[in-house]
């Protein structure tokens, strides 16, 4: 698991791409943007919807960039969240014989259930981290796109988290394997877990927007978000540790983040057998949509400036 690198893209598809489209603010380089259209939830849908194929390619080129030129290729993929779950099971089952807490179908925990939850949680943390570990440098490396062509660059932030998406859906196959060798049960609400995604992506949908705008005009983002923030929110997500956990008085700083209400339903969903939260994921999900229409509309309107600073 990791964030793909960026890819490049040819100048005819760009251009053809870039014109194609109903927005009249899209074919004129810095038109001004007017505010009613980014913060209209159907203009921001109609507009990442004529994109759809745009960041199809860029997410798949993302993909394929991650291991090119590697000996193993495509199979560094599979292999390494295959290895991390068997550090995990090893490190945290047979050396501290730790216990998560939850119990199985059967009444028990099984041996593997804490390496298994620690997995989950890494899974939903990288799809999280492949928008917004990348967006304070996403539009400073494409810095081409802006100068040279009319490009839709709202798609780059989306193209990453599209990527994180692909390597996440493997990672959680073979969580759900692993699951299963090692507690002996498939969860019998898996089938929710999609809706576990929702407030996750569009969360980090609407944060790698902000972050992707800022990064453009503040160089020094790149070393705040990786180098603190990232860490600070990565520990105080519930990640290694059930949200039961934490002492009640500090529980509600934790559970108020809709990261952490996706990671403690991705485990309900996938591994325990257990309902999400519904109120819990229905306030992560107003939440999320809130922070990507907001995002969006950051982003639209800050894009006409890039050229300048670039």
């Amino acid at each position: 698991m990791g964030s793909p690198r960026p890819s490049s893209y040819s100048r005819p598809q760009m251009l053809a791409a870039a014109t194609e489209t109903n927005d009249p603010t899209m074919r004129v380089m810095g038109a001004a943007v007017r505010i009613r259209d980014v913060l209209s939830p159907v203009a921001m849908v109609r507009n990442l919807w004529s994109r759809r194929a745009l960041i199809g390619q860029f997410s798949r080129r993302e993909v394929l960039a991650r291991n090119r030129g590697s000996l193993l290729g495509f199979v560094w993929t599979l292999l390494h969240p295959l290895v991390m779950l068997g550090v995990y099971t090893f490190v945290f089952s047979v050396v501290w014989e730790a216990k998560w807490g939850a119990v199985t179908p059967g009444g028990t925990e099984g041996r593997g259930l804490f390496a298994t939850s620690v997995f989950c949680g890494l899974v939903m943390w990288e799809i999280f981290i492949s928008g917004l570990g990348n967006a304070p440098a996403m539009i400073v490396s494409h810095g081409n796109f802006v100068k040279k062509v009319i490009f839709p660059l709202e798609v780059l932030p989306l193209a990453s988290i599209g990527a994180g998406l692909t390597f996440g859906a493997m990672s959680f196959v073979i969580l759900i394997v692993g699951h299963w060798v090692l507690n002996g049960t498939v969860s019998t609400t898996l089938w929710l877990f999609p809706l576990v995604l929702v407030p996750l992506v569009t969360l980090t949908a609407g944060l790698s927007w902000f972050v992707a705008s800022l990064g453009v005009f503040l160089r020094d983002l790149r070393q705040l978000i990786a180098g603190l923030i990232l860490p600070v929110l990565f520990f105080t997500t519930p990640i290694f540790y059930p949200l039961e956990r934490v002492p009640q008085a500090f529980r509600w700083a934790v559970s108020v983040s809709p990261l952490a209400q996706a990671v403690s339903d991705a485990r309900r969903t996938a591994l325990y057998s257990q309902w999400p939260d519904w109120k819990g994921l229905g306030v992560a999900t107003v939440i999320g949509l809130i922070v990507m229409q907001l995002g969006y509309a950051f982003f639209m309107k800050s894009k006409r400036s890039f050229a300048d600073v670039l």
